[in-house]
């Protein structure tokens, strides 16, 4: 996190975007900055921002501005900077986080007198380097004229200090364009007119030098009517006498000349604001004169010699000496990395070195490098480096050198010791933006949402947009759309974004050139993957490796750039990476080898998942299919926290391959994935992923032709249009379908599935002579097939039947049996319903505190077990018997939970539940107004779910009074809860 407020006020944090502030938020923040350390109370905030006469919002407004600056620091992880103490706010940022902090500590730092006034102009230098203009140039408040008048006569005390030094250095010819501009902004400021007067003087400018003498006393006896001081007097007679002791020091040695190698600075040069200022920070914070290193590295094209080639020529007044570069070749088409020898050379000779007096041997030009060095201050690009052994020995000495040293590399250079490393990562968007429009111009203005899908389509890589706007450029007939329409054709892209001198797909080469041989092949099998990331032990099992060997080569590639990290142990490429990385493999693996491999990578995804949701739901072990164990290592999940945990980070990768095997010829995996994670993904509220899935799994087994997959997977399917959804039409139609299929075809487990499904249905629409002899018939098949599991779902739903029907023994013994089932079989899921429909029938025989012992028994391994549907079906039944209890404050939370729970992962029925619910407690609570928004949400839902509950919420809202009258007896309205087996 970083502040500047030595010209615009703002916030620099690191990542992809900058946090910002309102234009009042950011004077508050100025002003507590300005007093950094010290508590601001809210009254001296709101002189400060409105002087005398403050509006009456003022405490408020200062109260929401401190909220949001709160929220800015929150955002950026440093919350602490900003305390409340009884004194007033104070905010303490750290040495680094604020640039008038650092200007005033170089100045503090830079000693008075010294053996080294080199050593104190540069450490001054440095310092007015932070200023980037008027001091809180964008903030307006009563305070800031004063506030900005104070630092500006500290940046002038810096500067006259500056000049008297470069004066005493025989440096007038350099400073007199310097001192003339702030003379013109100054034209008061004495001191400064002395300056500029002995620097035209001693530059042989006589005449000039008096001018600017006669211009100063007109200035001062009109402004002030004053004359000059004695001192100014006696220097202005002096030039007119050209007395000797004016004229100019002996000059700089030589080796200070200052000699420019870099390579030239693109003028378009866009964003990296926190990257450059960091390397600002790592110089200015060595206080020690020790050589400061900084390794940028990141991927092809990313743009790090750009970075360090600017950073160099915007340092380059810190660095008097000089400022040299070398290109180390690494990964230049059709050349060999330079050797050190070389390199060295061509520094020596950039610093004056005769060719004749460099030395042969490379340990001897090294220590004739670091001794040219000695005593020097330089910037040194080292770019395009291969690794730390090119780089070590072009390092200056440790000490008495004040020397900058900036290494590009693709490689992370994790071996060479001292180095600050810092990592380049692609634009972001709106800094990309702006480099294409600079680049483009009018046009990319005139269609910006094209302009974005370019972008995206080049990743936001420096060297993609690039290479895509100066193609734009030079074809005035195209537009910013007919560019990215030839970019998202996959096949051409890569060609699309060259040039007959550059090209991203070239850059790619390169690096990959670079590679060890496992790591080529294992870069060019990552390219197979259909997921967007990946990890060790499905990398293993796609290259056929152990995973040990997998992560190391991983890890390699990682280092290498050609690989990225955005959480650990997940490994993805940037997309014209996976582009490069497919298209290689095409070229250089055989079909079979491919094919084997995706082979490899699908098994072990499947098996994997099957193991994991065997752990979750090992109930249902015999309804999924089994997979046996790859040839390939396997997974090892030790509980159902680390089956939840590989799901959850595996189920976007998992999509992927459905999508994949459902496109191509892998069909089977298609209905093996879908029947594997289908209570997974029920269970878990993924149900957008569920409908996707299953939707290929449908289509895949109609295309083979396989009824018994497609029956499976229409039951599959009903129950997520069932249960999250309340979509029962839907739900009805895949029942019926998948029963006759599953008749025709003999599949007894798949009919006894069916029928008892649409025996919840007819439940669900209280028809329960239907419910119970469709569950009856479905238990006498689970039965005879030995399927516990589905017996106990056919028991609880049975159970429901007889709760409804006012059978409360039968109820009672059928939950039992159940119940006893589900917890010999492991079923965690089985055992929470089974808990709440317990609940529930305790609600209707009148034992409310024993209907909350279950109701809150099942909330707890709903929660234990990340099952967030059944966690709001256990809340919204908590509440309807605490409403029972007459505890309304405790009814309504625990609706008001649900209801969360229910709307943040789209589960219809129970929203509607805790709408209901919401209704009737308001209106005991005499809250008319509210009982009425509630009921009426929960009859549009009620009325989209098709059930019964509609008419009844709707007689429920004729029935509401203008004002409370009382409790009502407890209805069936929202009590009826969707209860699943």
């Amino acid at each position: 996190m970083r502040f500047t407020i030595l010209g615009p006020v703002e916030t620099l944090a690191p990542g992809p975007e900058s946090p910002g502030l309102a234009p009042r938020h950011r004077a508050v923040l100025a002003y507590l900055l300005l007093h950094a350390g010290v508590a601001i109370s809210t009254d001296r905030l709101i002189d400060a921002m409105w002087g005398p006469l403050p509006p009456d919002s003022a405490r408020a407004q200062i109260q929401t501005t401190i909220a949001a600056i709160r929220r800015m620091l929150r955002a950026s992880g440093a919350d602490r900077m900003l305390s409340t103490r009884p004194a007033g706010y104070v905010i303490a940022p750290e040495p680094g986080q604020l640039d008038l902090h650092e200007f005033t500590s170089l100045i503090a730092k830079a000693p008075a007198t010294s053996d080294d006034p080199l050593d104190t102009v540069a450490r001054i230098r440095t310092a007015l380097a932070l200023w980037r203009g008027e001091p809180l140039a964008d903030v307006t408040a009563p305070y800031v004229q004063s506030a900005r008048a104070r630092l500006n006569g500290q940046r002038l005390t810096a500067v006259e200090r500056l000049a008297d030094l470069e004066l005493s250095l025989g440096r007038h010819d350099d400073l007199i364009d310097e001192l003339t501009a702030h003379a013109a902004a100054n034209p008061l400021r004495e001191r400064l007119r002395c300056q500029l007067m002995l620097a035209l003087h001693r530059a042989g400018r006589q005449s000039d030098a008096l001018h600017v003498a006669r211009d100063f006393r007109a200035a001062l006896a009109e402004e002030q009517g004053l004359d000059p001081s004695p001192a100014f007097g006696k220097l202005e007679q002096d030039i007119l006498r050209d007395e000797p002791a004016l004229r100019p020091p002996a000059a700089a040695p030589a080796k200070t000349r200052r000699v420019n190698f870099l390579p030239f600075d693109v003028p378009d040069f866009t964003g990296r604001e926190g990257e450059l200022d960091g390397l600002t920070r790592l110089w200015t914070s060595n206080t020690s004169g020790s050589v400061t290193i900084a390794a940028i590295d990141g991927m092809a094209g990313v743009g790090k010699t750009t970075l360090a080639v600017h950073a160099g020529h915007r340092l380059a007044d810190r660095f008097p000496d000089g400022q040299l570069f070398v290109d180390l070749q690494a990964h230049t088409a059709g050349q060999e990395p330079l050797d050190v020898g070389a390199a060295l050379e061509i520094l020596l000779g950039q610093l004056g070195v005769p060719a004749a007096h460099v030395p042969a041997s490379v340990a001897d030009r090294a220590a004739l490098w670091r001794s040219e060095l000695s005593g020097r201050r330089v910037v040194a690009v080292l770019d395009n480096a291969l690794g730390a052994d090119q780089v070590r020995q072009l390092l200056p000495g440790a000490s008495h050198t004040h020397t900058l040293v900036l290494v590009t590399s693709r490689r992370r250079l994790t071996d060479l010791d001292g180095a600050h490393a810092l990592s380049v990562e692609v634009l972001p968007a709106a800094d990309s933006v702006e480099l294409f429009t600079a680049i483009v111009g009018d046009r990319a203005a005139a269609e910006p949402l094209a302009v974005l899908d370019v972008l995206q389509l080049c990743g936001f890589l420096p060297l993609a947009v690039r290479i895509a706007a100066a193609r734009l450029h030079h074809r005035p007939r195209w537009t910013v759309e007919y560019l990215a329409a030839r970019l998202r054709d996959q096949r051409r892209r890569l060609s699309e974004l060259a040039t007959s001198e550059r090209g991203v797909a070239a850059a790619f080469t390169l690096s990959y050139q670079q590679l060890t041989a496992g790591q080529q092949r294992m870069f060019r099998l990552l390219g197979l993957q259909p997921g967007r990331d990946i990890g060790p032990e499905a990398a293993a099992a796609l290259a056929g490796l152990p995973s040990e060997e997998a992560e190391t080569l991983l890890e390699d590639l990682l280092d290498a750039h050609v690989l990225a990290q955005h959480q650990p142990g997940r490994y993805t490429f940037h997309d014209l990476l996976r582009e490069h990385a497919l298209a290689t493999a095409a070229a250089q693996e055989p079909s079979d080898v491919q094919r084997d491999a995706v082979g490899r990578l699908f098994h072990h995804y499947l098996h994997t998942a099957s193991t994991a949701v065997d752990h979750l739901y090992p109930e249902g072990k015999s309804r999924r299919p089994r997979i046996p164990a790859p040839a390939t290592e396997a997974s090892f999940l030790l509980d159902e926290a680390e089956a939840v945990g590989w799901l959850d980070a595996e189920r976007a990768n998992l999509m992927a391959v459905a999508r994949h095997t459902a496109d191509h010829d892998w069909r089977p995996y298609t209905s093996q994935l879908a029947a594997t994670l289908h209570r997974y993904l029920l269970g878990h509220a993924h149900q957008a992923d569920a409908l996707d899935l299953h939707g290929l799994a449908l289509r895949t087994s109609r295309r083979s032709g396989d009824t018994a997959a497609e029956a499976r997977t229409l039951l599959d399917l009903g129950e997520v249009h069932y249960w999250w959804h309340g979509a029962y039409e839907r739900a009805a139609e895949c029942y019926l379908r998948a029963l006759n299929l599953s008749r025709d075809a003999g599949d007894q487990g798949a009919t006894a599935r069916a029928l008892q499904n649409l025996g919840t249905l007819h439940s669900r629409r209280r028809e329960y002579d239907r419910a119970h002899d469709h569950c009856l018939q479905s238990l006498a098949l689970f039965r005879e097939l030995g399927d516990r599991a589905g017996e106990a779902r056919s028991l609880t739903e049975l159970g429901i039947v007889h709760e409804r029907r006012g059978r409360f023994e039968d109820a009672h013994e059928h939950h039992r049996q159940a119940l006893q089932l589900h917890r010999e079989n492991g079923s965690r899921i089985g055992e929470i319903v089974v808990l709440n429909n317990i609940g529930l029938l305790y609600q209707r025989q009148g034992h409310h505190d024993q209907a909350r012992h279950h109701h809150h028994d099942a909330l707890e391994l709903s929660r234990s077990f990340g099952f967030p549907g059944d966690a709001a079906e256990s809340l919204n039944a908590l509440a309807e018997a605490a409403r029972s209890l007459g505890d309304l404050a405790r009814a309504s939370a625990e609706h008001d939970a649900a209801l969360t729970l229910a709307r943040e992962f789209s589960y219809r029925p129970e929203q509607a539940r805790a709408h209901a619910g919401l209704a009737h407690v308001h209106r005991d609570l005499g809250r008319i107004d509210a009982a009425h928004d509630h009921a009426r949400e929960a009859l549009d839902l009620y009325t989209a779910l098709a059930v019964p509950e509609a008419e009844e919420i709707r007689t429920f809202i004729t029935g509401l009074p203008p004002t409370a009258d009382g409790p009502e007896p407890p209805e069936t309205a929202g009590r009826e809860a969707v209860r699943r087996p």
